[in-house]
């Protein structure tokens, strides 16, 4: 059973609200037209959910995993890309500074953060990267009071719109050895420019582009944590990442059910309401029994986070089943409606083509269970 306390219950149904009547009604329009929801991020500001995790001290709201995973979820059962917009800037655009920044960073970045001044944005992947994060060719060469930036980072969720990039770069330590170091970017460092909005498959409301940097000039305090551990920093900032990419696969699962069961409902066949049907029954029975053992996985692996838990193996899980039933449950739905759930007019096309990078994006399936595999040797070999 899933417990809240009174502010996560408070927080639950305020965001509830707000996506039913402020983000549900454009979903289908920003994604028919591709368009970043502007007006809905600044409103989402303005009720504090950008800065959920930030400290009070710095103009956040100071709560917990849980409370940023029962906002992504909320949101992902009506809109994904506003979802993960939400999401990307909280886990991967603001986290690596609140967990890693000098309380100088912290005291320059969190505030704009947390008001929605600007989005934060995290830059880990590259063009011959993808799986192989470890693969890093961005390098960062320290010339006085400066680092200098070559190389360039794809599918960067919300750059357009982002005053800070949280990259991975390759530096030498004392020894002369090649490590991945992390550092703050800002949108206005010289020799940083954003590149074109990629043309996407689902997430269509979200912005993605690709970011260079070109003898980018970035001040020698904008290096993040320990230069030595910038690439299990990022690690570390994934796993609470996962957990909340499962929070968006339970949203997507839940709106997918939601409509097979009322069109179903309505939908007369050979005499009777096609849920009536033991084989339009059985498949959807699945699928909810599975979405809620996807839920009490994911608020498990969130309460662990916030107890400051190693969280890895189990973040892995939450994202490898939620986002596998994201996929299935989009798919059952659209077998349930026919036709029509193969056309716009219903919004289970939608969210078919928004799973499917939930299989993808912070990880894939197969290197999730290479992290699950590599923990279980750990545990029992």
């Amino acid at each position: 059973m899933i417990e809240f306390t009174e502010e996560q219950k408070m927080l639950r149904d305020m965001v509830r609200d707000f996506a039913e009547n402020e983000v549900l009604p454009i979903a289908a329009e920003i994604d028919k037209e591709e368009r970043f929801p502007a007006e809905t991020i600044e409103k989402i500001a303005k009720l504090g959910l950008l800065g959920i995790p930030i400290p009070e001290e710095f103009g956040g709201a100071g709560l917990d995993t849980i409370s940023t995973v029962i906002t992504v979820e909320e949101l992902a059962k009506v809109c994904a890309s506003t979802a993960i917009t939400v999401d990307a800037h909280i886990t991967l655009g603001t986290m690596p500074i609140l967990s890693f920044g000098t309380e100088q960073q912290k005291n320059k970045y969190l505030p704009a953060l947390a008001s929605g001044k600007y989005l934060g944005a995290f830059g880990l992947t590259e063009p011959s990267g993808g799986s192989d994060a470890g693969n890093c060719k961005t390098t960062a060469v320290l010339n006085g009071d400066e680092w200098i930036l070559n190389g360039s980072k794809v599918f960067i969720t919300n750059a357009n719109y982002s005053g800070t990039f949280v990259v991975t770069a390759k530096t030498q330590n004392q020894a002369g050895d090649s490590i991945i170091s992390a550092f703050v970017v800002e949108r206005e460092n010289p020799g940083l420019s954003i590149g074109k909005s990629e043309k996407k498959m689902g997430w269509r409301g979200s912005d993605t582009r690709q970011i260079f940097l070109d003898n980018a000039r970035v001040p020698k305090e904008n290096l993040l944590g320990d230069p030595n551990h910038g690439f299990s920093q990022f690690l570390s900032i994934l796993d609470t990442g996962r957990i909340c990419i499962a929070a968006l696969a339970n949203g997507i699962t839940h709106a997918a059910l939601k409509e097979a069961l009322k069109y179903t409902q309505e939908r007369v066949a050979f005499g009777k309401p096609i849920y009536k049907f033991q084989g339009v029954q059985f498949p959807l029975a699945k699928i909810a029994t599975k979405l809620h053992a996807s839920r009490l996985m994911t608020y498990s692996v969130a309460k662990k986070d916030d107890a400051k838990e190693n969280v890895t193996k189990e973040a892995a899980m939450a994202k490898l089943f939620a986002s596998e039933l994201a996929m299935k449950a989009t798919t059952q739905a659209i077998q349930a409606l026919g036709g029509f759930g193969y056309c716009r007019e219903y919004p289970v096309e939608r969210y078919f083509r928004d799973a499917k990078v939930l299989e993808i994006g912070e990880g894939t399936s197969e290197v999730q269970q290479l992290v699950i595999a590599r923990k279980l040797l750990e545990e029992f070999g």
